[in-house]
């Protein structure tokens, strides 16, 4: 059975190589989609390579696509299935990083860190402080997948009430054990004071943080977006850090790189990071570690974990 692995050039390819070919030799690993045609059965992609039908076409014996990340939008998952190829994802292996990196972002606004670190750095000495708490702030969480649960353990400890949407509501007994309290997706935005999305990128969720969303947001909340760029209209949001002091923790953009022309690059009151919130150290090897344990799995003629069923 060939397998092709297909990962962006900024990995570390040559150490992936090695771990791979101790595992399951003879995997062919490219950078690059520049061929007409491969007879490879399995495919292994990242959410950084575009697998649209032009890039399916190329592979006439495929029979299963393996996505080494929690996103899939980069696949055109109608045209997988008119194919009967079945494709999976790796949901689960990045969870503590976003968990953390969105924590982290909050952490940095309440503290002001920013300002006081570029404050001494002009040779400024702060006398008064600004800084506020978690603990008692309201946090709100759209998404409530595998993401939005580790975010809530990890909030926990800092005593905020939370408060969450999601299109499939959590059982009961769950929302008892984290004391989360349910909300319709306008009633979460309205009463948080901090906002995180995590949601996926679907028809339904394209430029869901539009003027009217952002608007419904309390002066001087803090939003952020760790999932997906397009999921927020990036005027609207400009708009609302302009006229209501909204504070943004952004890790992903709806082209990236970015136009660094942008408005939203002048603007105070943002956090940027390159979208990297999922990508830790850790967080790789669980994915390589959560890949290759799928491979086998197909190979040996077992049912791959984290199938996706729906169409995008």
């Amino acid at each position: 059975m060939r397998i092709l692995v297909i990962l962006p050039a900024f990995l570390p390819v040559e150490d992936i190589k090695k771990t791979v070919n101790q595992i399951m030799p003879g995997i062919e690993i490219r950078t690059n989609m520049d061929f007409e045609k491969d007879d490879a059965e399995v495919v292994v992609i990242t959410t950084f390579t575009q697998f649209g039908k032009n890039e399916i076409d190329k592979f006439p014996n495929l029979k299963f696509l393996q996505v080494s990340s929690t996103g899939y939008n980069n696949v055109d998952v109608k045209y997988l299935k008119s194919r009967n190829i079945i494709l999976s994802n790796i949901p689960r292996a990045n969870k503590d990083a976003v968990a953390e990196h969105v924590i982290a972002m909050v952490l940095a606004f309440l503290k002001n860190l920013i300002f006081f670190d570029r404050e001494i750095r002009n040779g400024n000495w702060p006398v008064l402080t600004n800084s506020t708490e978690l603990n008692g702030k309201i946090f709100g969480i759209i998404g409530m997948g595998a993401i939005g649960i580790k975010l809530v353990q990890r909030l926990i400890p800092f005593g905020p009430g939370i408060i969450y949407y999601d299109v499939k509501r959590l059982p009961a007994e769950d929302e008892e054990l984290y004391g989360l309290i349910y909300m319709e997706l306008d009633d979460v935005i309205k009463s948080s004071d901090i906002l995180s999305i995590h949601l996926p990128l679907t028809e339904g969720t394209l430029n869901l943080f539009d003027d009217k969303h952002f608007s419904m947001m309390k002066d001087n909340a803090i939003f952020i977006n760790t999932s997906r760029g397009e999921i927020m209209d990036e005027n609207a949001l400009v708009k609302a850090i302009k006229t209501k002091n909204i504070f943004a923790g952004i890790d992903v953009y709806s082209k990236e790189p970015p136009d660094f022309s942008s408005e939203l690059f002048k603007l105070g009151n943002v956090i940027f990071s390159p979208h990297i919130a999922g990508a830790t150290i850790e967080s790789q090897q669980r994915f390589l570690q959560e890949t290759i344990g799928n491979l086998i799995k197909y190979t040996q003629g077992l049912d791959p974990l984290y199938q996706i069923k729906e169409e995008l």
